[in-house]
């Protein structure tokens, strides 16, 4: 069997080659316009590739790009799939394959949206009195993460006192407080937004309709840049001792918990399978996200930093946006063809049990 192809190098190549796959794949595509366009002007969508009865009561979604840049990675997932392995799928399951949930990101070689918004961390309440949940200890840190000078001498100050506060306060709790979600930062990094975003009105928006007849329902949510280069650790929301949890380490071998501590990512606020309750009411849900190892994690939150400093401070269509673009997609898309090789058995084993179950 072929290995996928090489990472696509635009997110208007990516969507073509995928429009492409599932063109010759039989499925049925729609496409939703989102309100910006990419660096060149470019139209940005949200394509939704589906296989398989309308009516199906089992459903398997599989998302690429909530993370905008981590789309380079699962567009490719995708798109091979679709080419090789869509005619092995059971008849009666439904196959949805979203393409570039946060289609801003994807264009711009981003991991927020046009809001400079984390889609993982907008799925919070917000209706709650008690508004979203609050993060004080990132305000500490708010001005060392983001600066308003990039300079190279104002870069190593700013990392030496935030590795210094990391070891002050263990690199668990760090990441914790960097990375687990915060709401009163706008040009900071992690940040949940002050309400729902576009992609999150599309998602409730486009469930409501499709998952509407699911009665058991796998939901395969595709990430990039935390834990060993091209390994993929399966991460669920849920604890262990939880359903959702349960089913999931039933179907799935080395299945971690954020909320057990046992996983490469931090105990979060705000994401979006944490909800898929609230998509998909009459289903028997079984999430699952795939984190697929890159570079190591200082590298990977330079790349966070820099980008928001240049989209906060910068000219995201100056002389220093390539840069920092090649530097985020260095932290998230590895253009190694071995990288995307090895990333695809673990995707294949996941939609395959997948369908199977």
């Amino acid at each position: 069997m072929p290995h996928p192809e090489p990472l696509s190098p635009s997110y208007v190549v990516a969507r073509s080659v995928f429009r492409e796959a599932a063109a010759s794949a039989g499925a049925t595509m729609r496409s939703w316009t989102h309100p910006e366009v990419g660096p060149d002007g470019e139209e940005l969508t949200v394509d939704v590739a589906e296989l398989g009865p309308a009516d199906a009561t089992d459903v398997v979604v599989v998302v690429s790009g909530t993370h905008g840049v981590e789309g380079y990675c699962g567009s490719a997932l995708q798109r091979h799939w679709l080419s090789h392995h869509a005619a092995d799928r059971p008849t009666h399951v439904r196959v949805a394959l979203v393409h570039a949930f946060n289609p801003y990101g994807f264009a711009w070689v981003r991991r927020v949206n046009e809001d400079n918004v984390d889609l993982n961390r907008n799925f919070v309440d917000w209706t709650s009195p008690d508004g979203p949940p609050s993060n004080p200890d990132y305000a500490e840190i708010a001005a060392l993460l983001v600066p308003a000078d990039w300079s190279g001498a104002e870069q190593e100050r700013t990392t030496a006192e935030l590795m210094t506060r990391a070891m002050e306060v263990g690199l668990e709790r760090f990441q914790e407080i960097v990375s687990g979600g915060q709401y009163d930062h706008p040009t900071g990094i992690f940040h949940g937004g002050t309400g729902p975003t576009w992609s999150h009105r599309w998602l409730r928006e486009w469930a409501s309709g499709h998952l509407a007849a699911a009665e058991r329902l796998t939901i395969i949510d595709l990430h990039t840049g935390l834990g060993p280069w091209g390994h993929g650790e399966l991460i669920s929301h849920a604890a262990p001792g939880d359903p959702q949890y349960e089913r999931a380490n039933a179907r799935w071998t080395g299945v971690r918990s954020f909320l057990a501590g046992d996983s490469v990512s931090a105990q979060l606020s705000g994401d979006w399978l944490g909800v898929v309750h609230e998509l998909a009411p009459g289903a028997e849900a079984t999430p699952i996200a795939i984190e697929y190892g890159t570079v190591d994690t200082i590298q990977v939150l330079q790349a966070l930093r820099a980008d928001a400093w240049l989209h906060a401070h910068g000219d995201p269509t100056g002389p220093d946006a390539p840069a920092v673009r090649a530097q985020v997609r260095a932290a998230f898309a590895d253009d190694d063809p071995a990288w995307i090789a090895t990333c695809w058995p673990r995707f294949h084993e996941v939609i395959s049990a997948s369908l199977s179950a």
